[in-house]
């Protein structure tokens, strides 16, 4: 077995005080390196299958270019598109209200948790049941975890949907008392999805208020020495899951 951690990037100091224009604008007129953003998001196409027995997305036109002409004039185009789909669709978020009624949806997700936080990989490419009962004893508060299994290679194939990989309650526990601030993994589930038992690593992690990002990519990609993490979705009322963009830096 082999499991490897990535430390955190440090948290950003804060500056104080009052801005002012003439050193914003000096700073700005020499070259800034922007930082390398890695995409950690799977891509949405019309019919893609995210989970066995969801819906699939259906993707079309609301309005075409060509219909577009006759409103704006010839050779003015836009489009604007439809999509259908389930809430739990390529890369998606849990808050607390995909589990528990009284738990709160997306409209109550603190960003700070999920926006530019300092990021932890956990690296477990060799085993389908990860059991980290000892994560708790690290300091991981505020972080977010994100465990690099491997298998979103396998996505969108049927290979992906069988024999996952997924977290342990134990290491779901370990990971509360840790007090992170989010958890992700690139494989199916977090929970593992062979018979009914009731899903307890969602069930532990959303009672704690700990988002769950599911279906993660390019993990391998993460820079080892450290990173910072967002993953924000929608503002939408009564959700306790959607669909969003992760990416690390």
């Amino acid at each position: 077995m082999r499991t490897t951690i990535a430390p955190a990037a440090p948290r950003p100091a804060l500056s104080h005080g009052r801005c002012h224009t003439g050193a914003v604008t000096r700073a700005l007129s020499h070259w800034v390196m922007p930082r390398r953003l890695i995409d950690l998001s799977h891509v949405i196409t019309d019919a893609m299958v995210t989970y066995p027995g969801l819906p699939v997305p259906f993707v079309s036109d609301h309005l075409t270019r060509e219909a577009a002409t006759a409103i704006y004039g010839p050779d003015v185009t836009f489009t604007m598109g439809m999509i259908t789909m389930c809430s739990n669709t390529g890369t998606y978020l849990d808050v607390p209200f995909h589990r528990y009624a009284d738990g709160h949806d997306l409209t109550g997700l603190a960003l700070e948790r999920v926006a530019d936080v300092p990021g932890v990989l956990v690296r477990r490419l060799d085993q389908i049941t990860i059991d980290l009962p000892r994560i708790g004893e690290l300091d991981l508060e505020g972080c977010a975890v994100l465990i690099n299994t491997g298998h979103s290679a396998k996505f969108g194939t049927a290979d992906y949907l069988n024999d996952h990989p997924h977290i342990t309650e134990a290491t779901a526990r370990a990971l509360v008392e840790a007090k992170v601030a989010c958890v992700g993994i690139d494989s199916l589930n977090i929970d593992s999805t062979e018979a009914f038992n009731g899903r307890p690593v969602h069930s532990i992690l959303l009672k704690a208020g700990i988002p769950i990002i599911e279906h993660l990519t390019n993990l391998d990609h993460v820079p080892r020495g450290g990173f910072r993490f967002s993953a924000v979705p929608p503002k939408i009322e009564g959700m306790g899951t959607f669909t969003l963009r992760a990416y690390a830096s």
